[in-house]
């Protein structure tokens, strides 16, 4: 198999304009077939798929225990609780993420802690998260944000040096390593979402990891209404299943997933070779990226320069995002003042171009083109 991905363009027509998408789901035959397969066994609901999705992924976390679930959202809600985190216990997550990252430590009753980042990685800081431990600091939960893994060798040793929890927010990172480790594989508990835009889709779920029997078990509790055996519930619960439908489409995409992420790889060094007056991804000595985004950034005081080069890009055909333009604390339901300046910085300057699975070589060699052309003359 060559660099490039031998298919159609992935680019699509939008008011006469040819634009190549930030993100493109890929859904083929395989999973139609796997959806047609559970629809004409009878057992839709939680059952043998589920069961088997959770092995099989087992596979790609060094055969840690896996609980499915009905999204990323819930895996992280219900592997905080199951972690034992409760009311008055602090968990020190990045501001530099989505806001299931620290919605999920409130739901599950505990507070929120926010940490700068390494503008480099874009993932928390170790040095300023050790410097906000606390006695109520119960876990440090870092994100590896866009595909990137965190500094899990550094936050391994600081959780044991304070006796903390460590919890993974993976979703972005399906097969992500550092030093040969794969994300999933470090924490108690780790958690991966399989939303339509990530590296691999269920239509929508997520996947709990755990090293912890016990942790397993509780999961498995608090996802079926607090049962293991029906109608004999041992806590209260929730109904976060995952469907045999959703697990057959993760299962046929889990297969398919070490070949597209080989791609966004090489996509992403095409990129990275190429693109001129920007500020290119930066992978740290050891690990290896997934390339859920493939995040440059636009240096300035401010975001107008960052939102012009946007702008101009998607009237040439290079769709692009922000992820994220408000850092959690300060979104409306937290409302807090924190001293963040990296976070802050790369808020302005952060922009992720498409490095997907479906892009052709026309496509790579168009946003070179366009990133180029418009950078240059910012």
């Amino acid at each position: 198999m060559g660099l490039f991905k031998k298919s159609a363009s992935s680019q699509s027509s939008s008011g006469g304009i040819t634009m190549i998408p930030a993100a493109k789901p890929i859904i083929g035959d395989e999973e139609r077939a796997a959806v047609d397969r559970v629809l004409r066994s009878g057992m839709l609901a939680q059952g043998p798929e589920v069961k088997a999705f959770e092995e099989e992924f087992s596979q790609h976390v060094e055969g840690r225990h896996c609980v499915a679930v009905n999204s990323g959202t819930s895996a992280l809600h219900l592997g905080f609780i199951a972690a034992g985190i409760k009311a008055g216990d602090e968990v020190i997550v990045p501001s530099f993420s989505f806001a299931a990252t620290a919605n999920s430590v409130a739901l599950a009753g505990g507070t929120p802690v926010f940490a700068d980042i390494d503008p480099k990685t874009f993932n928390m800081d170790p040095a300023h998260v050790e410097s906000l431990i606390t006695p109520r600091t119960k876990a440090i939960m870092p994100v590896h944000l866009y595909g990137h893994i965190a500094a899990m060798d550094q936050f391994e040793a600081i959780c044991k040096k304070h006796n903390l929890i460590l919890i993974e927010d993976s979703a972005q990172a399906h097969l992500a390593t550092l030093n040969g480790r794969p994300t999933g594989a470090w924490g108690s508990v780790a958690s991966f979402s399989f939303y339509p835009t990530k590296n691999m889709t269920a239509g929508e779920g997520g996947m709990v990891t755990t090293d912890s029997a016990d942790i397993a078990r509780m999961l498995r509790l608090l996802r079926n209404q607090g049962q293991e055996v029906i109608y004999q519930n041992e806590v209260v619960g929730f109904n976060n299943r995952m469907t045999d439908i959703h697990a057959a489409i993760g299962r046929v995409q889990l297969r398919k997933l070490p070949g597209w992420t080989a791609t966004r790889q090489n996509n992403a060094e095409f990129l990275s070779a190429n693109l001129k007056n920007v500020v290119t991804p930066f992978v740290a000595p050891g690990t290896t990226h997934a390339y859920h985004q493939y995040t440059i950034r636009i240096e300035g005081e401010d975001a107008a320069k960052r939102d012009r080069f946007m702008a101009q890009i998607r009237e040439r055909g290079v769709g692009c995002g922000v992820y994220y333009p408000t850092p959690i604390h300060r979104l409306p339901s937290f409302k807090l003042q924190l001293d963040l300046p990296e976070t802050e910085k790369v808020i302005k300057e952060c922009v992720s171009l498409p490095v997907h699975p479906s892009l052709s070589k026309a496509d790579l060699e168009k946003i070179v083109t366009v990133v180029n052309d418009v950078a240059a003359k910012l």
